[in-house]
């Protein structure tokens, strides 16, 4: 049974919110503060959390940035906060989705259950795959990436990137088929965005970023990962 975190300071959107959860026969737990949020995080393994960005002590901006320090657990951002600058930054600190207020829980929940689909999706990737002769390994058990034997600090969306493409090397990706896998459907960006994490990403991983052996560019579709196992 998947176990999902509601935080958010509103008893009344806590109830709906578990009510509809329960009833698909997830385990639900609460939490009305950022501090005790994070607590739960750390104490219990909970498999995605739903997180308010109003909330009374820290900001749900602050509680995201802090999960990612010490959890790769999908975060989806429920908030007010309308404008496209607020999803882009909501993203950018590692949130897997964006549902504004006010929602339908119905819909609430079809997120979740796609979000949670996207994961068990990348956990079919073998536990630990080597590319030349050990160059670059991606262990998803850990769900770390060593390059020439040390650790590289990825964020969740530059690692789902990788994990995504590595799973079907040659094949081709569009920037929007990525988009929907890394942020899901309903990301209302541009997919131009998936170009700065690819560009983010080269840095980290390959040789040489400005000439890519790993994650290279199909000129006009978009981008494929290249690697000999090994």
């Amino acid at each position: 049974m998947k176990s999902i975190l509601i935080v958010d300071d509103e008893e009344k959107i806590r109830e709906v919110v578990v009510s509809y959860l329960e009833r698909e026969g997830f385990r639900t737990v609460e939490a009305q503060t950022g501090r005790s949020a994070l607590q739960v995080v750390k104490e219990e393994a909970v498999d995605l959390v739903v997180l308010d960005l109003m909330l009374p002590d820290i900001s749900g901006e602050e509680v995201c940035q802090q999960i990612r320090k010490i959890s790769s657990v999908p975060v989806l951002m429920l908030t007010a906060k309308v404008a496209e600058e607020d999803r882009v930054i909501g993203l950018t600190l590692g949130a897997d989705d964006y549902v504004i207020k006010p929602f339908s829980p119905r819909e609430l929940v079809a997120r979740i259950k796609a979000i949670l689909r996207r994961s068990s999706e990348q956990n079919l990737l073998a536990d630990r795959i080597s590319f030349s002769n050990g160059e670059l390994v991606i262990d998803t058990v850990q769900q770390m990436i060593v390059k020439h034997g040390d650790s590289i600090n990825l964020t969740p969306n530059e690692y789902k990137l990788l994990v995504v493409m590595a799973r079907h090397p040659q094949r081709s990706f569009t920037r929007e088929e990525l988009i929907e896998k890394v942020f899901g459907y309903s990301y209302e960006g541009d997919a131009r965005t998936i170009d700065q994490h690819i560009k983010n990403l080269r840095q980290k991983i390959e040789p040489d970023p400005k000439q890519p052996k790993y994650v290279c560019t199909v000129y006009g579709t978009g981008y494929k990962f290249v690697g000999d196992h090994g």
